[in-house]
């Protein structure tokens, strides 16, 4: 089947997921774009629908993603390029776009292995951040992201946007900070809390061990649960007039410290 109408109820159902509310309401995520779709599939991730629009693909292997969604019991619904603009986020779609369950993981019962490396990112706003975020995590080899009090949705297309699909490759455990600072003591991992009134160049800690660094909200930084709770406070040094950077430049920075010490 063609879908070719913007009244279609496929295409109206899509605009609506666009919104956090029915998104949550239908319990649904929307992943636009080849790598994102990959990526999930490649990471078994259950997806209901694909709807793709050969008019607007980039490249020469759609196809084969297509065949092989289909191979793995997808839907598959060819949109005409009107009606797939319409349903779509993305400023310069590439003709494909699935929808999948909401799959929520908890923090509860998760195993660290020996000298485990987590990042824990608390009440983050933006949802570019929280992608660019969980993409730096994955690239430094992470064991998973600790996602505390999150204002932003996680499942917002933007987040899976700015993820680059590492949203598919990476555990996210949703958790409260009190709830990830006794996991933490729990297992013997060292928690690091990244602030710009901290004494310690993040440098200057030992992370070969089990360790968690966090980072914290946009404007007010960690929460005071987190500043209390952590066993060292560190910082980046700022050398010019401001006295912090962009979360996501700050998250990436100090991740591949512990990349830079595990492999020196």
């Amino acid at each position: 089947m063609r879908i070719t109408s913007l009244q279609n109820p496929h295409i109206k159902n899509c605009v609506k997921l666009q919104q956090r509310k029915e998104r949550d309401r239908q319990q649904k995520m929307v992943i636009e774009g080849y790598r994102a779709i990959l990526r999930a599939m490649q990471n078994r991730y259950p997806l209901h629908t694909l709807y793709y629009c050969p008019e607007l693909f980039y490249g020469q292997q759609e196809p084969d993603l297509l065949r092989d969604a289909e191979q793995a019991g997808v839907t598959l619904l060819e949109v005409s390029t009107e009606p797939f603009r319409k349903m779509t986020t993305a400023p310069r779609p590439d003709g494909l776009l699935a929808l999948a369950p909401q799959v929520r993981h908890t923090l509860a019962g998760y195993r660290p292995r020996p000298c485990g490396f987590f990042l824990v990112a608390e009440a983050i706003e933006k949802p570019s951040n929280l992608g660019a975020i969980i993409r730096s995590a994955d690239g430094a080899g992470a064991d998973a992201l600790i996602v505390c009090d999150p204002q932003v949705d996680i499942f917002n297309p933007d987040v899976l946007r700015a993820s680059v699909g590492t949203f598919f490759t990476l555990p996210l455990l949703a958790a409260g900070p009190k709830q990830a600072i006794q996991w933490c003591r729990a297992h013997g991992v060292l928690m690091l809390a990244a602030t710009p009134q901290a004494e310690t160049l993040y440098t200057n800690v030992e992370m070969r061990g089990p360790v968690a660094i966090a980072v914290g909200n946009e404007q007010q930084g960690l929460s005071q649960e987190w500043l209390c709770g952590a066993d060292i406070s560190v910082k980046l040094p700022m050398c010019g007039q401001i006295n912090s950077l962009n979360v996501a430049v700050a998250a990436a920075l100090l991740l591949y410290e512990v990349v830079r010490q595990r492999n020196s």
